[in-house]
């Protein structure tokens, strides 16, 4: 398997496929590189180089036990681009990822990169403060991380049957591969990583990150996300982005890459060759 070992020791799964130019690709909590499937197969078809790592402690990335917060994600992705040697990359985070390619390009510089989107993702801050009034109560991931400590198996069959892919709303129709791959995704990866994660994911504020980055950020939402709301996320991202543009969907759940390839895919190709 290809693998970067990282400035800690810490070992990172990657997938580098294809030739052309590369297309950096940073995956949501819980999961793994596998959740980019759709993207990859697609953008590879259309002459581009993909790559996508398991972020430290998800997939087949090492179980460590520290690090596990946004400056070592950054830290990782930009010893990924590095020990490949990228340059003119395209960046594409959802969720956390989002808040990962964010963070990595505010503080590692925009020199190997050309332009980014962040799909569903984070930033500009998830958790509810003063200055972030709009924001998710604390209380709301306190609870994930007793749910991972205490039912992890249990609580990933829940989000994904519910509310991850919008299949608890009325008149949807579940489906159990897509159900059953988000949980395989989950339970690969080790248990102190994601419950450290719910804090990287939810308290860091990526304000200043955003207004440092001058490349393209494509910013794509939906209006029905149950997990990242778009009211506290998207519009206030692409407001604070030098050169951002906000793509906004109806109808479309937080796993919409995977459940809205053709149309997720079909905007990102748009705009990587706008």
């Amino acid at each position: 398997m290809p693998v970067l070992k990282t400035n800690d020791g810490t070992e990172i799964y990657y997938k580098d496929w294809g030739s052309g130019q590369p297309i950096v690709f940073s995956h949501g909590w819980p999961l793994s590189s596998d959740d980019w499937d759709a993207q990859m197969m697609f953008f590879l078809n259309h002459g581009f180089r993909v790559i996508a790592h398991d972020r430290r402690g998800h997939g087949r990335s090492a179980q460590v036990s520290d690090g596990h917060d946004m400056d070592h994600y950054a830290d990782d992705l930009a010893a990924l681009t590095a020990d490949l040697d990228l340059k003119n990359a395209v960046h594409v985070g959802h969720s956390t990822g989002g808040g990962e390619v964010v963070h990595y390009l505010a503080r590692h510089g925009e020199g190997r990169a050309a332009k980014a989107a962040i799909i569903a993702a984070v930033p500009p801050l998830m958790v509810q403060t003063a200055a972030n009034p709009g924001g998710l109560p604390k209380s709301v991931f306190d609870e994930f991380q007793t749910q991972v400590a205490t039912r992890r198996s249990e609580f990933y069959r829940d989000v994904a049957a519910g509310p991850f892919y919008g299949f608890n709303k009325p008149g949807a129709k579940p489906s159990e591969a897509v159900i059953q791959n988000w949980w395989r995704q989950g339970m690969m990866g080790s248990a102190k990583a994601h419950y450290d994660g719910v804090v990287a994911f939810s308290q860091t504020d990526f304000t200043e990150d955003l207004k440092k980055l001058s490349l393209p950020v494509l910013v794509m939402h939906s209006e029905d996300d149950q997990i990242v709301p778009y009211a506290d996320s998207a519009p206030l991202s692409a407001k604070l982005l030098k050169n951002g543009t906000l793509k906004t969907y109806k109808g479309f759940p937080h796993g919409m890459p995977t459940t809205e390839a053709a149309t997720i895919n079909a905007d990102l190709l748009a705009f990587i060759k706008g």
